[in-house]
């Protein structure tokens, strides 16, 4: 095993693919002269040269559209985001060619790409560069949602979302990239829809994903203290969600509370607490809870960013409630 930084995780993933499939290339904002904006393809452009390692203009739908093309033409494009808050000017492209056209050309046609950066909030970054979109990417037909919260799960999901036959959505943190972690010394994949349990318990289960998994595990540290078990799940794969790793969770500990940086309306909590209700009532001892963002725009003062978001003291809190240990 070897300690490697995030971003160089997800590098690594990227050039392992590279240098295997020609067909695979790289292209976003700042992507090859400058070395990537949170510096995820340094030294890339070196290796593979500017046929493949391409930058592009300010323009999200334009170079998306092109990627979308070379995809459909048997090209694997990598597209880079300098946050999927830009990549809103991309959305006819992600939503109305490339997840559709498989069923469109009656399986003819694939489009076969990986659309990747950072997601949600990154501190003082204000409302229109702070928004978690999971659950919006996730709620389309013919795209595959992953978001990853260490090193080891970057590098091996997205080998794997770049051999995926099908567009995938691929989102990472920029408050994570620094982030250190173990990964093999040799090649591997990890399979897209497979969750993970972090860390068993008997008590209450608790679901989360990308960054808002560092206070799913702060929170059952917290509750260790006080001899409370919690079993803490990372989806890492959205859609297709391993409903099975959750079904199988809550059937021991009868308990769910589920952390996301979501807006609470329509979000990826609510399809849980639907699909769970539904299918393991009868073993539920307390209602599925639920934290995500506060209904509204992120604002930009440090007091109201902590508002905003997902914290271990309401997921503690939360916890003893569905325990029925809050008075």
């Amino acid at each position: 095993m070897k300690e490697i930084a995030f971003r160089e995780a997800l590098r690594e993933a990227m050039q392992e693919e590279m240098r295997r499939d020609e067909n695979v290339f790289l292209m976003g904002e700042e992507v090859a002269e400058y070395n990537g904006a949170y510096k995820v393809s340094q030294g890339m452009l070196a290796e593979f040269g500017e046929k493949r390692v391409i930058d592009t203009p300010i323009s999200e739908l334009g170079f998306t559209a092109v990627a979308v093309g070379a995809a459909q033409n048997g090209l694997r494009p990598v597209v880079e985001y300098m946050t999927w808050n830009f990549a809103n000017l991309a959305l006819d492209q992600i939503l109305n060619t490339a997840s559709k056209m498989l069923a469109m050309s009656g399986g003819q046609v694939g489009c076969p790409i990986v659309f990747r950066g950072p997601n949600g909030s990154a501190g003082q970054l204000g409302a229109q560069h702070s928004t978690a979109y999971e659950s919006m990417y996730a709620n389309i037909p013919g795209l595959k949602v992953i978001s990853v919260s260490n090193p080891y799960d970057a590098k091996g999901l997205l080998k794997s979302a770049i051999r995926d036959n099908d567009p995938v959505i691929f989102m990472e943190s920029e408050v994570m990239y620094g982030d250190k972690g173990e990964i093999p010394e040799g090649e591997y994949l990890i399979p897209i829809g497979k969750a993970k349990v972090v860390r068993e318990g008997k008590d209450v289960t608790i679901v989360s994903f990308n960054k808002m998994m560092k206070v799913a595990m702060g929170a059952a540290d917290e509750l260790a203290k006080e001899n409370i078990s919690a079993e803490v799940i990372d989806l890492r794969t959205i859609r297709p969600l391993d409903w099975h790793t959750i079904f199988e969770s809550v059937k021991k500990t009868n308990r769910l509370v589920i952390v996301e940086e979501q807006w609470p309306f329509a979000s990826i909590s609510s399809e849980i607490a639907y699909r769970i209700q539904k299918e393991a009532f009868d073993y539920l001892d307390a209602p599925v809870r639920r934290i995500t963002s506060l209904d509204a725009p992120m604002h930009y003062a440090p007091n109201l960013v902590a508002a905003y978001l997902p914290d271990v003291p309401r997921t503690v809190n939360l916890v003893k409630e569905v325990m029925y240990l809050k008075k």
